[in-house]
């Protein structure tokens, strides 16, 4: 059984409280085997939790929703793994898991989370968009929620500016950075619903973040939560539009407790989208009125596209785009010039392929993707 799957959807037990059970016990499975009169004298839970711990070892329900993870290609990143975002342990209150459809961003990427309001102004909208584009060319990662407004505008404008390099680079790789969606909901759930398209594109390219459990739908008390994950996974956070008391200046609250950079562009003061954001600058934001002048607060400069594409990989997709190339190769020799286990090849091979970055021409023979200009 997959003890870690349960141990993620234990329900009524605190994350942290979950991170000192796997430090005493060392294993979900462990957890787990504990009979009622060991969870009864745990000391290390409320009295609440223990109860919780015993519903949970009772509830059956949990094996199917772990067939889930297989099905639709969810991957369970828990604290402990090598893989958990080191950016977020240093959060108060980390996330004990998180789901991910299509990757987590690489933990060398420059990120940006861009937020605003829902009911945007067209200025606010084309500001993220252009905003998001400048930032995935200059290979930086960006994070926002997919809710309506600013943060589909940024979502958008990352995508546009990868399908515009793709017309005019030699690779079909991932040339810019992807962009990342962190929701208020299980990862298998696209909200809203009319954005089911940029869910599909995200979780290609990028990947579609969240702590929820799975199937879960978006409740109201989620989303401040899921906040600090928005914030916790970027370098620096822009509030593009917001008003006077907006989700947006929660997740830039919990940017300052994190010690991140906080931007906000400024806009007409007769104008209510405007409050948020120029409130913020009130109070000692940054001001973002040059992209130029951004990337460099970043340290960012412009990477040739060989570069980028490396940074937009992870560790054996570098290894496999490394060994390819215009020339076919067949599979056994990206067996011997890799040193990789089959399973692990063909894993790698086909998320490359969704990437554009390798191309299967004939049967077992790949060749780096190639765009005619």
């Amino acid at each position: 059984m997959d003890y870690r799957f349960w141990f993620a959807n234990a329900q009524g037990i605190s994350d942290r409280e979950k991170r000192r059970l796997l430090q005493v016990f060392g294993r979900e499975k462990e957890i787990f085997s504990l009979t009622e009169a060991q969870t009864e004298k745990l000391k290390l839970l409320s009295p609440r939790a223990r109860e919780a711990l015993l519903a949970a070892r009772r509830d059956t329900g949990w094996q199917k929703k772990s067939g889930l993870l297989r099905e639709q290609g969810i991957s369970l990143v828990c604290w402990q793994d090598k893989e958990y975002p080191e950016r977020l342990k240093n959060l108060y209150d980390p996330p004990y898991c998180l789901y991910v459809r299509g990757r987590l961003p690489p933990q060398e990427q420059k990120t940006v989370a861009l937020v605003g309001a829902r009911s945007c102004s067209e200025y606010g909208r084309a500001a993220a968009e252009t905003i998001a584009g400048e930032l995935a060319l200059h290979g930086v990662g960006v994070i926002s929620g997919m809710a309506y407004g600013i943060d589909a505008a940024a979502h958008v404008g990352a995508l546009k500016a990868r399908q515009s390099a793709l017309k005019t680079v030699s690779s079909a790789c991932d040339v810019p950075a992807s962009t990342y969606a962190v929701l208020g909901c299980g990862v298998d759930v696209c909200y809203p619903a009319a954005h089911r398209r940029l869910y599909e594109q995200m979780v290609r390219t990028g990947g579609v973040i969240s702590e929820v459990p799975l199937g879960c739908p978006p409740l109201r008390h989620f989303f401040p939560r899921r906040n600090r994950i928005i914030s916790g996974l970027a370098d620096a956070v822009v509030v593009v539009e917001a008003r006077e008391k907006s989700g947006s200046l929660i997740t830039a609250d919990c940017a300052l407790e994190q010690g991140k950079l906080v931007y906000a562009v400024p806009g007409r003061i007769s104008d209510d989208l405007s409050c948020g954001a120029n409130w913020l600058l009130s109070q000692g934001a940054s001001v973002l009125y040059s992209i130029r002048e951004f990337l460099r607060d970043l340290k960012v400069e412009k990477q040739e596209p060989e570069k980028l594409i490396e940074n937009s990989l992870e560790k054996n997709e570098r290894l496999v785009y490394s060994v390819l190339d215009f020339i076919p190769k067949h599979l056994e020799t990206l067996l011997a010039d890799t040193g990789l286990a089959l399973e692990e090849l063909l894993k790698v091979l086909y998320r490359l392929s969704e990437l554009g970055c390798a191309k299967e021409i004939h049967q077992n023979y790949y060749i780096k993707s190639k765009v005619d200009s």
